[in-house]
């Protein structure tokens, strides 16, 4: 249950009338300012671009305190979980606000496990798509899809139907990403094997191919597996606030994570690990003299910047990055990698690290500085890269989904302040000159 107390009121003096505005207090202390009936009582609404200092709901979800370095799922920090957590706790977690026991996480399995199949009929979508297709337009288009194929809305117990649709949309995601890369290679798709985790599952989908066997690295599993869990939610972040805007109209489960995927794929957003390795190549293609592009990041009159550092709500490290880093390193000492974009890298996280300039200003490595290593270094290509974002953030999704559709209230519907012309009289086309 969401944990929220009042505490006294803020005074708002508006033409000379005074507005008392309730002061909602959360779990952790949040202080915020109740305004849902200020527009009835003042006709007055207020005004935040970009809605950073608006509180769009309460969550009993995650918890971020960007000044602290502090993220942390259902009370439990980021640091417990990932390293040690599988991402399918992680997912039951987030869904229904505690870890699952062994029986419960048993049965998710194997509930999730009967699922990973598509419908053979969805293959024939993947023959409309041309060979240079992104894969975030293929994964939204099936997802959206997908309620085309299942009971949205079922006839048995409505709890029961939120439950079987959720298990399909983790267990095929995986499924529809991997063929969608394979798709864009020409290569046979790989269908689920049951007998693998959910991770190994998906990189055998990804990287297999009939002739021969595949052999899943333990190292590179468990990298993936921190990457999910470590992007699994992240609060009221663009693609999030979409999910629960459009299920705000009672759209289903599916069409609504297809919203979220498309907002996901902006490159402000979910794209900003694509964007490290463009910078990475720039630096390369340039001869890789990163020193160059340092300095350039450090003069006020140039424009440019360099990618995957700083967070717009981090004020600090990013705890996320800090566990990445260590993953990063366990991945490119398995697989030995010669990568003249990777040495880049790392010569630009070992500057941003010691550096006063960066240090003074808080411009840490990202989580999406290390990820696009990451993923790099195991063999997805730059496309790819935010559809496994996709993946980690899906039950997160699915988390803020169910709980803004058990919390009830109206569909969202945002204000506005309009600067366009007054009333005008319409002209005909003949008196227009």
């Amino acid at each position: 249950m969401t944990t929220t107390t009042t505490s006294g009121v803020a005074k708002l003096l508006l033409n000379d009338e005074e507005y008392d505005l309730p002061v909602v207090v959360g779990s952790e202390g949040e202080t915020g300012l109740d305004i849902s009936k200020l527009r009835a009582q003042s006709g007055a609404i207020t005004l935040d671009q970009g809605y950073g200092n608006t509180g769009s709901c309460m969550s009993d979800i995650t918890f971020i305190d960007g000044e602290k370095g502090i993220l942390r799922y259902r009370g439990y920090p980021i640091d417990d979980l990932a390293d040690k957590a599988d991402f399918l706790e992680i997912c039951w977690l987030l869904i229904y606000g505690e870890l699952p026991t062994k029986a419960q996480i048993g049965e998710f399995r194997r509930d999730l496990t009967v699922h990973t199949l598509l419908h053979e009929d969805m293959k024939k979508f993947f023959e409309g798509y041309p060979p240079n297709a992104h894969p975030m337009g293929i994964l939204a288009a099936m997802v959206s899809s997908l309620s085309t194929f299942y009971e949205v809305f079922g006839k048995g117990d409505a709890e029961e139907d939120v439950y079987l649709n959720i298990c399909r949309l983790i267990a095929k995601l995986p499924t529809i990403a991997a063929f969608s890369y394979k798709k864009s290679i020409g290569q046979p798709f790989i269908y689920p094997d049951n007998d693998l985790t959910y991770c190994d599952n998906f990189l055998n989908m990804m990287f297999a191919v009939p002739s021969e066997r595949y052999r899943v690295s333990p190292v590179l599993s468990h990298a993936l597996n921190m990457l999910l869990v470590l992007h699994a939610d992240h609060e009221q972040n663009c693609s999030t606030s979409t999910v629960r805007m459009v299920g705000s109209s009672q759209a289903n489960l599916f069409a609504s994570v297809a919203a979220g995927i498309t907002a996901l794929w902006g490159p402000l957003h979910g794209g900003a690990n694509q964007k490290v390795l463009e910078m990475l190549r720039r630096i390369r293609d340039d001869g890789g003299n990163y020193q160059k592009y340092v300095a350039m990041a450090k003069d006020k009159k140039s424009s440019f910047r360099l990618m995957g550092f700083g967070h717009r709500v981090y004020k600090n490290f990013d705890p996320r990055a800090r566990l990445l880093k260590k993953s990063c390193d366990a991945v490119l000492a398995e697989l030995g990698i010669d990568d003249p974009l990777l040495d880049i890298a790392k010569n630009l996280e070992q500057v941003a690290l010691e550096d006063e300039f960066f240090i003074s200003r808080k411009l840490y490595p990202n989580v999406d500085f290390y990820s696009g290593i990451i993923y790099r270094a195991m063999g997805f290509p730059v496309d790819m890269f935010t559809v496994l974002f996709a993946m980690g953030r899906l039950p997160g999704w699915i988390a803020q989904w169910k709980e803004m559709r058990e919390q009830g209230g109206r569909i969202n519907r945002p204000r506005q302040i309009y600067t366009g012309p007054q009333e005008r009289k319409y002209v005909a086309i003949g008196g227009r000159g």
